[in-house]
């Protein structure tokens, strides 16, 4: 008893807004039908002390939502790295985020952005290789371009699955400007909120509180970035998979809402 409460003692205390997406994949992994097949998440939880507060809700519904996003973007990422196997990747929020190891090609350079705390975290639980990065950096202040090194015309992608999320409008806008101005030519896959998130059928499709909420993004996004060659955006509804299935049934009678209820990725092309 005593080498048991020493143990548990012993693991990584890491915030619950860290661990969660974290832990969704290392359960996503373990399921039979899996969205995600995460093992170095599900390894990296085994070192952690399950946070108060990561678990509470609809936690089966949060972690396919999740798992779902995160294999929609990991499956953009792979396609632009067919076109570019030698692309620079930023990351930008990244938390505990292992994309970098589920896409990997060996020849992209990979950039993990986030505050220095977040790094730190990192640090503990992951390793690093020549073509992969850490670099501090805020969403809400973008003098980190500046210090990227990446060379010129090389292929960007800038993606950002969960920072954006605790953003307003204005430091939505503020930000896609900002990589835009800096990148002459990117791309970017971007994680945003649709503006029904928190009516009873968002939560119960595993929606929580985010700070903004579009009603059109596609629009929005134009009006923010005139210039732009390609905006698109994917709802993790549109996934052919079998426990979406009643819920695509239900959103089908209501065309116009699939892309206001959850998270959305939106793709940008300049």
């Amino acid at each position: 008893m005593t080498n048991l409460h020493h143990k548990n003692r012993s693991k990584l205390k890491i915030p619950a807004r860290l661990l969660k997406p974290l832990w969704f994949r290392s359960q996503e992994s373990l399921a039979k039908d899996g969205i995600v097949y995460d093992p170095i998440a599900a390894i990296a939880c085994q070192r952690c002390a399950m946070a108060k507060g990561c678990l509470s809700g609809n936690v089966s519904q949060k972690q396919l939502l999740h798992s779902t996003l995160t294999s929609s973007i990991d499956r953009q990422i792979s396609q632009f790295l067919a076109r570019h196997p030698s692309a620079w990747i930023i990351n930008v929020g990244a938390g505990l985020d292992t994309r970098f190891y589920r896409v990997d090609n060996g020849l992209c350079h990979w950039v993990e952005l986030d505050a220095s705390e977040n790094l730190t975290w990192r640090k503990k639980l992951f390793h690093s290789s020549e073509r992969y990065f850490y670099h501090k950096g805020d969403i809400k202040n973008l003098e980190w371009l500046d210090g990227l090194n990446i060379p010129t015309q090389s292929p960007v992608m800038v993606i950002c699955e969960h920072a954006l999320l605790d953003c307003d409008k204005s430091e939505v806008a503020r930000f896609v400007q900002g990589i835009a101005c800096h990148f002459e030519r990117a791309s970017a896959c971007l994680v945003m909120a649709g503006d029904l998130t928190q009516s009873k059928l968002g939560k119960t499709l595993g929606s929580e509180y985010y700070v903004h909420g579009y009603s059109d993004v596609k629009r929005e996004m134009l009006r923010v970035l005139p210039w732009a060659q390609d905006v698109s955006v994917i709802s993790p509804i549109d996934r052919c998979c079998q426990r979406w299935t009643f819920w695509q049934r239900i959103i089908s009678k209501f065309p116009s809402i699939k892309y206001r209820l959850t998270p959305i990725i939106v793709q940008l092309r300049w």
